[in-house]
């Protein structure tokens, strides 16, 4: 993992905060207003909370911004005893969000992290104020939810590679090396901002992958996916009913190779069907990296009004 007071050239200038809660040390970001409105960002694979510093800094002087790295990724630690499927995510959010008590959770979601925080959702709806999906699939009970996964599995060059590098034998052996090849898995899952490529930028994604056992989260969710041993939390009809009436706001980058806006937004809509949709063009399945600027300030709007 990476030590944790590296702040990647002021780029992460953010006071490390660590839990041990989730049976592991979990880092995490809490900046601003300690009793203001929570907000919950929630990355996926393979990044961590530097993903968010553009919008930490946008929204900490109106809200208190938590920003976890799930267990195996960013500043977190990396156990080489546990699993890292879907639920165990789930149950390491659950485990941190009761520790801190978290309540009036506003959760901003990408990649991964929208399973994960729906889960938490399912479990804990009361604790939940706002969704914001930012390229962050919404699962929560919907009956069209696999064949959803299915059809964008069929043209996501991202999960064609894992399922093919799973069944050949090489996925470990490839994420594994992470540490090398992080740029090439950022493009291939949807990355078009090129100018904000330096050598800090660099460090910071790739350089907590050191060596394969650096790696295990980041193979883990591969394998999840590829070895259907992720589960999805199924809420119930309570849940599903209070989630629905809650406000909420999805963002996606159209150029995302991974998550198809043709199939996941229709799951967004189903679950919140009066939810606005933004949809940017341009921007891949890393919009926070590739529009910062726009989805600080959709964010930022939507806190203000809903």
């Amino acid at each position: 993992m990476h030590h944790s007071d590296d702040t990647f050239d002021d780029t992460f200038s953010f006071a490390p905060c660590f839990s041990g809660a989730p049976g592991f040390r979990m880092h995490y970001v809490d900046e601003g207003a300690p009793h203001s409105d929570v907000v919950l960002c929630l990355h996926g694979e393979p990044t961590w909370g530097y993903l968010f510093r553009h919008l930490i800094t946008a929204l900490k002087d109106s809200c208190r911004v938590v920003v976890p790295d799930h267990m195996g990724f960013g500043k977190s630690e990396t156990p080489g005893d546990r699993t890292y499927w879907l639920q165990d995510h789930i149950d390491n959010l659950e485990r941190f969000v009761l520790a801190l008590d978290l309540k009036q959770i506003t959760l901003v979601m990408h990649d991964f992290g929208g399973p994960v925080g729906m889960g938490l959702a399912a479990r804990h709806p009361d604790r939940i104020r706002r969704i914001v999906s930012i390229n962050g699939p919404t699962p929560f009970g919907q009956a069209s939810l696999g064949d959803a996964l299915a059809a964008n599995a069929q043209t996501s060059p991202w999960f064609q590679w894992i399922l093919k590098a799973h069944a050949d034998g090489r996925l470990a052996g490839v994420l594994g090396e992470l540490g090398f090849n992080m740029l090439s898995t950022l493009k291939l899952n949807g990355f078009e901002n090129h100018a904000v490529i330096r050598e800090s930028w660099l460090r910071a994604y790739a350089g907590r992958f050191r060596a394969p056992e650096d790696c295990l989260g980041a193979i883990g969710w591969a394998e999840g996916v590829a070895s259907g041993a992720h589960r999805f939390e199924s809420p119930d009809g309570a849940a599903r009913g209070a989630m629905g009436r809650k406000p909420a706001l999805a963002i996606w980058g159209e150029a995302d190779r991974t998550l198809a806006a043709q199939h996941f937004l229709p799951l967004f809509s189903e679950l919140f069907p009066q939810a606005p949709i933004h949809r940017l063009a341009g921007a891949g399945h890393y919009s926070l990296e590739d529009a910062p600027d726009v989805i600080a300030g959709l964010v930022t709007r939507f806190l203000q009004t809903a």
